[in-house]
């Protein structure tokens, strides 16, 4: 039996997964990290306090549900993005657990970004891992990023990430939750607006706002607030926000297209998970690859299957 244990201490979530890779199946234990009430997300130093705590609580978990008989290798998430100055102290808990586990058990060390962490989930969640040796277009949509990758098979590591597009001020992450919370609702608010939105019988026609390949969202908060100032209904108020989101992924996803050609989709993040926005892509563009809710959103998933393919490819190097 090959196993690998992946780690992810995002600013949100506190996530450890274990990929069976004779079973192609994953075992995962996350949990959120806690939020109080009318919140708008966690301060850093508050994020760590929360991962230091809840690491060896999902680990304990996650081995009482699925012992590993040979772990392989131990991956962790170290930064937000594999690009230069891409940092967050939250980062540092799962990685200091990694590398004990490394120690520990004399096993290789793999380290990767979020992001990777998250389309190589999603990719898995498609049952599309295979597009790690394709080019392929990637939208990474969640409260910190609003990406559109071009992403390619890298030689030194298993992918290589060019940002096409991304958004210039507020990420949509950030105006679902900011809208959210105008409208009375729980920090992450996204499951909750979904299910508002879905009162609504109104259909808005909204333009995306783009500079470039580059998507603007800040004015979407203030026509949300508008909207709730002049009396309309909340449910119409939620429709609207999560109708402009997904009119800003299509035109950003057309302007990529057309400058790299039909080239496979896949969206992943926590905003991706919502149903309203993946019918309407999907009704664009037909074949999408949408990872399934539960590895939509922040977890270890894809830093685990990262060991996979690395160590794949160094058996594979040095055979």
């Amino acid at each position: 039996m090959s196993e690998f244990l992946g780690i992810d201490t995002s600013n949100y979530t506190t996530s450890v997964a274990i990929y069976d890779s004779a079973e192609n199946k994953v075992y995962q234990s996350k949990k959120l990290l806690p939020v109080r009430n009318g919140q708008l997300g966690l301060r850093q130093s508050d994020a760590v306090f929360h991962h230091t705590k809840q690491l060896p609580e999902m680990i304990e978990k996650l081995f009482s549900e699925h012992f590993p008989e040979s772990l392989e290798t131990v991956s962790v998430s170290v930064r937000p993005r594999n690009v230069e100055g891409s940092y967050m102290p939250c980062f540092l808990c799962g990685e200091s657990l990694a590398r004990a586990v490394s120690s520990v058990q004399k096993i290789p060390l793999y380290t990767t970004s979020h992001q990777v962490g998250h389309i190589l989930a999603g990719l898995y969640s498609a049952d599309c891992l295979n597009l790690v040796n394709e080019k392929f277009i990637a939208f990474h949509v969640s409260g910190g990023t609003t990406d559109c990758l071009l992403c390619e098979t890298d030689c030194s590591d298993i992918l290589k990430i060019t940002e096409v597009g991304t958004s210039l001020d507020l990420k949509a992450g950030q105006a679902v939750d900011r809208v959210g919370l105008m409208l009375g609702l729980k920090f992450p608010c996204g499951i909750e607006l979904e299910k508002l939105a879905y009162n609504s019988d109104r259909n808005f026609k909204v333009k995306a706002v783009l500079k470039d390949n580059n998507c603007c969202l800040s004015g979407l908060e203030n026509k949300c607030r508008k909207m709730l100032d002049d009396g309309e209904k909340t449910e119409d108020v939620a429709k609207y926000c999560l109708d402009f989101v997904t009119e800003t992924v299509i035109s950003m996803t057309e302007k990529a297209t057309e400058i790299y050609g039909n080239l496979p989709l896949v969206f992943v993040g926590g905003v991706m998970s919502d149903k309203i926005i993946r019918n309407k892509i999907i009704s664009r563009f037909g074949k999408a690859h949408f990872a399934e809710p539960e590895f939509s959103c922040d977890n270890a998933t894809g830093t685990a299957i990262y060991g996979y393919l690395k160590s794949r490819k160094h058996n594979k190097i040095g055979g």
